[in-house]
């Protein structure tokens, strides 16, 4: 046997019955000869990870706009404790860890910069809307290997596509990544507001605290192990009804005192503005796009390759190409 067959062998022996096992996906949009050393999870995790798309993650907003410091949380440190508590449930449920990376790995790919406030900008101004779980999507199934997508499997792209909002994903790893999603960002949010000085430990409801724990670790282990606990046997992931309320009331707290917060957000409306003139800029001048975006352009139109460029860019560069566009530059004699 391959080193492929051999691990397919092992999942059989030791997964659950509900887990999606390699040897069963449905299979690529393209198909190709598998792997002889890898599943065709394994293959899709790294295909994820060595794209142009996740290596730009590390540039993008999570919740603070450019925060002072080199500790606060950004889309690819939040991408990847994502992966790491939906492994966790995963292992502890005997579901398919690598399918379950996949998802997570790739789940945020198509977030805009600036975090949400790019989202809503775009929503806001795109023809059809936007969503970055189905700009995630795109980014795998479009945008990336220049226009050739990563032609991942069936089960990676439906727990990418659904891990926010809508149906479950058809299966329970896609379902265990939408749960760590919401663990993940919840708890890294409350840590990285205490550091900003945006609330304080005795701010966080205590009805909360003493169902969930004090700290930040006795929170994320808490709802690990109700998940685990809450789903096992069960035909989708869930919580236990204390541990959801108590997420759900955490969850209110956020809004109310971080994602709405002036001092976390102030710059958000500066951040919308700046998009939405790169945006219009290159309605105006769509041969000034990069030459990836030029047969979107001429296959879907104007404002889909806009979009995507946009949806595309870092903070970073989304400044600086403000700055290029819109900002006098100096000048001096020669």
């Amino acid at each position: 046997m391959t080193l492929r067959e051999q691990t397919e062998q092992r999942e059989r022996e030791t997964l659950s019955s509900r887990a999606c096992l390699a040897e069963q996906t449905r299979g690529r949009a393209r198909p190709e000869e598998p792997c002889g050393v890898r599943t065709c999870f394994q293959v899709d995790t790294d295909r994820i990870v060595y794209c142009k798309s996740f290596r730009r993650l590390k540039h993008k907003t999570q919740v603070f706009l450019q925060p002072e410091g080199d500790h606060y949380r950004t889309r690819m440190t939040h991408t990847l404790e994502v992966s790491r508590i939906a492994r966790t449930i995963a292992r502890g449920l005997a579901l398919n860890e690598d399918l379950t990376e996949a998802i997570a790995l790739g789940h945020d790919l198509g977030h805009t910069p600036f975090g949400h406030a790019g989202e809503r900008l775009l929503n806001s101004i795109v023809p059809g809307g936007f969503a970055h779980f189905r700009q995630s999507l795109r980014v795998v199934e479009r945008l990336e290997k220049e226009g050739a997508g990563l032609n991942l499997t069936w089960e990676v792209r439906n727990g990418i596509e659904r891990h926010t909002g809508g149906e479950d994903a058809a299966t329970l790893e896609g379902q265990v990544v939408r749960l760590a999603d919401k663990i993940a960002y919840i708890n890294h949010d409350i840590e990285d507001a205490l550091r900003g000085g945006v609330i304080y430990p005795i701010d966080i409801p205590l009805e909360v605290s003493q169902v969930l724990g004090f700290t930040h670790g006795e929170r994320i282990n808490a709802l690990v192990v109700d998940a685990i606990s809450a789903s096992r046997g069960q035909d989708r992931i869930c919580q236990s009804p204390r541990v959801g309320e108590a997420m759900a009331v955490l969850k209110e707290f956020m809004f109310a005192n971080v994602y709405t917060n002036p001092i976390a957000k102030g710059e958000e409306s500066k951040a919308q503005d700046m998009l939405k003139m790169l945006f219009g800029y290159y309605q105006k001048n769509p041969d000034e796009l990069p030459a990836d975006f030029q047969a979107i352009r001429l296959e879907e139109g104007v404002d889909r390759a806009v979009c995507d460029y946009i949806a595309g860019m870092t903070d970073p560069f989304a400044v600086s190409e403000y700055t290029r566009l819109f900002i006098p530059m100096g000048w001096g004699v020669k």
